[in-house]
């Protein structure tokens, strides 16, 4: 039985974080040059840009019951940062963004649906929910134990510093 290469695990690690925040390589390859800039270890520096990114807080926050669900009520502008429509799905959410979810769209059966079951699903610690008003707030930057899936962001930092 012949061992998987080091470049194969590598390479199917960067694939399974760019399917699950829904990115083409050229965009992915943008934000780890990006978080390699920035101060800190840039593994962690990318998972906290893409967990940043407006249809994963959506998704977090119990709005969306995927990213991909998130990032279309992004697109299509059910979703609203500090009372302004933002439909771009990889807006960067900030410290003390208040994201809600518009007046006419609070009726949607997916929305709805979505937030009754995020009890089961949980909220991170650097999110706050106020599902009666379908709003939430970023309290503070995401760190990397609020992040849950399994992601070795290791391999993805070897694999693009080759």
């Amino acid at each position: 039985m012949r061992k998987e290469s080091d470049y194969s695990i590598q390479l199917r690690e960067k694939q399974k974080v760019r399917r699950a925040y829904g990115m083409l390589e050229g965009q992915f390859r943008r934000y780890f040059e990006q978080a390699e800039r920035a101060k800190g270890v840039a593994g962690e520096n990318l998972l906290v840009l893409l967990e940043r990114r407006l249809d994963n807080v959506v998704f977090r926050l119990g709005f969306a019951s995927s990213r991909t669900q998130g990032r279309q009520l992004v697109k299509h502008s059910h979703v609203l940062i500090n009372g302004k429509k933002v439909n771009i799905p990889s807006f960067f959410v900030s410290v003390n963004d208040v994201i809600s979810i518009r007046e006419k769209s609070r009726k949607i059966e997916a929305i709805t649906d979505s937030l009754e079951a995020v009890a089961r699903r949980g909220i991170p610690n650097w999110l706050e929910l106020d599902q009666t008003n379908f709003s939430g707030k970023a309290k503070a930057m995401p760190e990397r134990q609020d992040i849950t899936m399994p992601i070795q962001e290791q391999l993805i930092v070897e694999l693009y510093s080759k």
